[in-house]
């Protein structure tokens, strides 16, 4: 019922359509840890222009032949596209390079179904899939179960080969989402009485991998999930965590960002989203040792500034440890390590001030 079975190493090509004023260094790097994090090694990463794109398959005609002359040639079984792709698109590429073929989208939710442990990270998991399939289906029937019914794009919290059947997924989809309204009004009282009782809710956010749950451990003593990959926490955890003079706040620790992160996975996860929409204090997260983690602020930032939350934050910029070079430090911003509790105290203090 629920296949997560990562023994199952899968070789990948990856294809990267490249926009106007793109971060090709960036781009190549996320998308690879996308797939690492799915199980599956790269062994090789394409990329055209996005203005040569074919509407049949996205890829260019040309494209598509030097991709299916490097799979011939190596033992590569799976192509990601690093884009969100029709149903339509999926079958012809698939069909046109024998291989199974994944986009962004399905990656990413695959990942999520991999992390899932919690009933409301399934249920939310199992909606985004639903979601996706749903407006997929027409162009989509026979490619499922075509190329086994395991490894990344075939896991989740569901049947291992899915059922393309639309009338059943508008009907689950409508449960899932019943249930995902429980889920917000259990939430909302919460607030409500956390309101009531003058306490203040400071939730942990920022870029997925930056060290949100080692962080959460650490300021509340608690021994949450903790792994070195891309959305190995989905599920909302809350602790009380003291401060000074008898104060103590609610520190929620929340799913990690990525750019262009999949509508299908915001609307899933809106109950997750709205903790840190709710909250008194952002502690905004930052992996300081990623070379991209300028661009990684940026995409948080414009995430957070989408679903309205509050301003008042403080940026943490973590794993200092790992650097060997000065770095700029802007105010707001405090230099810390989860690993040797650098700077611990300076950010209580930091929280204490911005709530009290």
């Amino acid at each position: 019922m629920y296949d997560t079975n990562e023994d199952i190493i899968e070789k990948a090509v990856v294809f990267c359509p490249i926009e106007k004023d793109t971060d090709k260094v960036f781009q190549f790097a996320e998308i690879k840890r996308l797939c690492n994090s799915a199980n599956m090694e790269v062994l090789k990463i394409f990329s055209q222009d996005i203005k040569a794109l074919n509407r049949r398959t996205i890829i260019g005609s040309g494209k598509v032949q030097e991709i299916k002359q490097f799979i011939k040639e190596s033992d590569a079984n799976v192509l990601v596209v690093d884009f969100k792709l029709t149903g339509s698109q999926l079958r012809n590429l698939s069909d046109e390079l024998g291989v199974k073929v994944l986009d962004r989208i399905l990656l990413i939710i695959d990942i999520f179904a991999c992390n899932a442990k919690s009933n409301e990270g399934k249920i939310e998991v199992k909606l985004a899939q639903n979601r996706y399939l749903l407006t997929r289906l027409s162009s989509m029937q026979g490619t499922q179960g075509r190329f086994g019914g395991s490894g990344a794009g075939m896991r989740g919290p569901g049947e291992t080969k899915l059922e393309l059947d639309r009338r059943k997924l508008e009907s689950e989809i409508i449960m899932l989402e019943k249930e995902i309204e429980k889920i917000k009004r259990v939430r909302a009282q919460n607030k409500i009485a956390r309101k009531q009782a003058g306490i203040k809710n400071v939730v942990i956010g920022g870029y997925t991998n930056a060290g949100k749950s080692s962080l959460f451990n650490l300021l509340t003593r608690d021994n949450i999930y903790v792994q070195d990959k891309l959305f190995a926490t989905l599920e909302t955890t809350s602790r009380r965590m003291f401060l000074k003079d008898d104060k103590f706040c609610i520190l929620t620790d929340t799913v990690g960002f990525i750019s262009k992160l999949p509508h299908e996975l915001v609307e899933s996860f809106a109950s997750t989203l709205e903790e840190i929409k709710d909250a008194d204090l952002i502690l905004h997260v930052v992996d300081v040792a990623d070379e991209n983690y300028e661009k990684n602020i940026k995409v948080t930032n414009e995430i957070l500034n989408d679903i309205g939350a509050t301003q008042n934050r403080i940026v943490v910029l973590n794993k200092i440890d790992l650097m060997n070079k000065p770095f700029e430090v802007k105010e707001n911003e405090i230099p810390f390590s989860v690993k040797k509790k650098t700077n611990l105290e300076k950010l209580k203090d930091a929280i204490y001030k911005k709530l009290f």
